[in-house]
């Protein structure tokens, strides 16, 4: 890192600029019981040399992922990313530009923002989408508060449980402190029971919150579990993975009213957990509903193609009580990221990246399932996620003999769902060769 000089020369100085006669006189506002009393537990002093020695041998004690073949999934997904992906978003104009939530945004970003959402539109089938939120899960939980505004009703919502339980426990979270009863949907055999659905709807609640495919990489019936969710004067809020929709039925089709995802595959590494992206669309009539930023296209007053950011209805343009979230920010160099890659598969690379997910994640299914040790645990379709059983009960064995042999083999289940501890959840992406996806299976198979 760069020489940071910080003599006690320096200190006194910045001490007499602020006002305060010492660093004890700086801290004297945190009470005293909240402030670190004992001796730090810090080794001698080393000289540059020996202490930059020092770190190196700590970093090398960190492992990169690549050692290892991936077959990691729930939420987060190790596709290619394009190696122009990483250059243009890495360009001074993008990487480093002021805040652009700010309306003094250049029109490089609002251009690149307007992009984005026309293309977010048109994966989607929805009618409007904004310059992307923090990530999937608070993109869920923003969706289900704008339900409670669109139809009058805070209550009470539905959700099933083949949501991510990482994006119900954010929900729980934003609803902490309000009088919302949370109901959730039991999915028994991997997938949401629309006459369940339906029987839950019967008490007037705001939404229906299910994703496709979900978490368990099954797919939903979506258009029943519409229909029930209209019937009842609900909103169908759904959370999609972009990539499926390069095969599947756009949300639009099948009657969705706010879509979110996550991001994430859409050209940005797993990075061990973000930063990532929340992608958010909705229908027209829900548009000054929408939270965060939307870019809007325009013409000025010379008659020449330009770009603004458009219905800012957050605190700090509007009053409190009209806003429609305190989001203050987005991933706007993720949604640049989004832009390009989405722009380089364009709608046939989409389809075939989607067919090679689906392809791929059936043959591992099948390969694994050749020993009577293990089983796919629901008989229901899936894309490129899928839950494995091992009949003898020890997932952590299992994976961690396969960690120890070069391969993330999956995601205990356990953790989430205490019906589910013998099983794991593997994902297959078009990056899976035959070749990894046979020694993962040979791998399972040896497992003690």
């Amino acid at each position: 890192m760069t020489y940071q000089q910080n003599t006690p020369e320096d200190r006194q100085a910045m001490l007499q600029t602020i006002g305060a006669a010492s660093i004890e006189e700086l801290f004297a506002q945190v009470p005293a019981p909240l402030r670190l009393n004992r001796p730090l537990n810090l080794p001698e002093p080393q000289g540059e040399m020996e202490l930059a020695a020092h770190m190196a041998q700590l970093a090398g004690r960190n492992q990169a992922m690549d050692r290892w073949v991936c077959f990691l999934g729930a939420g987060s997904y190790d596709h290619f990313v394009p190696a122009v992906v990483d250059y243009i978003a890495g360009r001074g104009e993008f990487y480093t530009s002021y805040t652009p939530y700010q309306p003094e945004v250049s029109q490089g970003n609002l251009q690149t923002f307007f992009e984005y959402q026309t293309m977010i539109t048109q994966l989607t089938g929805m009618d409007v989408s904004n310059a992307s939120l923090y990530d999937g899960g608070s993109a869920a939980a923003e969706a289900v508060l704008m339900s409670f505004t669109a139809t009058g009703r805070s209550h009470r919502v539905v959700v099933s449980r083949g949501v991510h339980p990482e994006y119900r426990r954010i929900l729980h979270t934003y609803l902490e402190n309000l009088e919302t009863e949370v109901v959730e949907l039991a999915c028994p055999d991997g997938t949401t029971d629309p006459e369940e659905a339906a029987q839950a709807l019967r008490e007037p609640s705001a939404c229906l919150l299910v994703q496709q495919p979900n978490f368990f990489g099954s797919l939903e019936e979506m258009e029943q579990l519409a229909q029930v969710a209209h019937e009842h004067g609900s909103l169908l809020v759904v959370v999609v993975d972009p990539i499926s929709l390069g095969l599947l039925k756009r949300p639009g089709q099948y009657g969705a009213d706010i879509v979110v995802a996550e991001g994430q595959s859409l050209g940005s590494p797993m990075s061990f957990g973000g930063p990532y992206l929340g992608v958010m669309a909705c229908r027209e009539e829900f548009l000054r509903r929408l939270p965060g930023r939307i870019a809007g296209q325009t013409v000025d007053r010379r008659g020449r193609r330009c770009w603004v950011l458009t219905l800012q209805t957050r605190e700090q343009h509007i009053r409190r009580e009209k806003a429609t979230s305190n989001i203050c920010t987005n991933q706007g160099l993720l949604a640049i990221r989004a832009a390009v890659y989405l722009s380089l598969l364009g709608p046939q690379g989409l389809w075939e990246q989607a067919e090679l997910c689906l392809q791929k994640a059936h043959y591992a299914a099948r390969r694994i399932t050749e020993h009577d040790r293990f089983r796919v645990r629901f008989d229901r379709p899936f894309f490129k996620e899928f839950v494995v059983q091992d009949r003898q009960g020890r997932v952590a064995q299992v994976l961690d003999y396969a960690w120890q042999q070069g391969i993330a083999a999956g995601v205990p289940l356990g953790r989430w769902f205490p019906e589910l501890e013998d099983c794991f959840l593997v994902a297959v992406t078009e990056k899976r060769t035959r070749e990894q996806i046979d020694r993962l299976a040979q791998v399972l198979h040896q497992a003690p």
